[in-house]
């Protein structure tokens, strides 16, 4: 029986020695798991989200690429009509930066509270877009997307700005119901568009000039230009959001596209020229 107990009491002992243990080894692991989530936590970088016109997603993917890398941080880009993504920030209430296809959207919902400070970064206009060759020969004028000839495809107001400006400059002419009436359908945005073309679904549509520019774009399309009361040129801006979790680095990439760096890279895009240039801090 003595044994017995000198056993039992082994036993608690050994019993109570390895509970102290784990106890040790589980305070330990806390600490290690603590100091590696701190560790992780000081090497996370910090994230910034965009919401792009489709027709702006080319130079801001140039200017996000240089930021990264200069400013330790990683920024997700969201791209789309510029009403649909006005309408995610305003559901969602995330995001940092905003970049509709016409001041119009900045104009309009300024007082929602939402959009911020403004930086200019160049200019979006519209014109006329055609097969690789202008096959139909046609001609420098709005009055050509009445022309019962061509298959003729407008944007939608109601989801892009390249459709809210054809709109916008269609009424002005006195072309719009004849011009919406000529249409085979409209699309939603400026890259369907240009689809539209490659596809052969159009002959003509009237889409963003510097959609012309995108590398897997102008060995299929050109572009002809329109006069200027005609192409609906207009600023492009970029707007800060209220829902920014990153003021000061967002405003930094506001800066940065802004600068001469950034306005050559506007340019290589179609969206600001050499006479622009000259005047842009004017």
């Amino acid at each position: 029986e003595k044994f017995i107990y000198i056993q039992i009491k082994l036993l608690i002992a050994i019993i109570i020695n390895i509970k102290g243990l784990l106890m040790k080894l589980s305070k330990l692991a806390l600490i290690i798991l603590f100091f590696m989530s701190s560790m992780l936590y000081a090497d996370t970088k910090k994230e910034l989200l965009f919401y792009i016109g489709i027709t702006m997603v080319k130079p801001i993917n140039e200017l996000v690429e240089n930021f990264e890398k200069t400013n330790d941080c990683k920024i997700k880009i969201l791209q789309g009509g510029s009403q649909d993504l006005y309408d995610s920030i305003k559901s969602s209430q995330v995001g940092d930066l905003y970049l509709p296809g016409t001041l119009s959207y900045r104009d309009k919902y300024l007082s929602e509270g939402l959009l911020l400070d403004g930086k200019f970064v160049g200019f979006n206009k519209l014109s006329l877009v055609v097969k690789k060759g202008n096959p139909k020969n046609v001609k420098a004028s709005l009055e050509e997307l009445t022309n019962e000839d061509y298959k003729v495809v407008l944007g939608n107001d109601q989801s892009s700005s390249v459709g809210k400006a054809s709109k916008k400059v269609l009424l002005e002419a006195d072309l719009y119901k004849k011009a919406i009436l000529n249409s085979i359908f409209l699309a939603s945005d400026s890259r369907n568009l240009i689809e539209a073309i490659k596809s052969k679904d159009a002959d003509l549509v009237l889409n963003w000039h510097a959609t012309t520019f995108w590398d897997n774009n102008e060995n299929f399309v050109e572009a002809i230009e329109l006069d200027d009361k005609s192409s609906a040129k207009s600023k492009l801006v970029l707007n800060l959001l209220k829902t920014s979790k990153n003021i000061d680095l967002t405003k930094k990439f506001m800066e940065y596209a802004a600068s001469k760096e950034g306005r050559m890279i506007f340019k290589k895009y179609g969206f600001l020229n050499t006479k622009d240039l000259e005047t842009f801090d004017k």
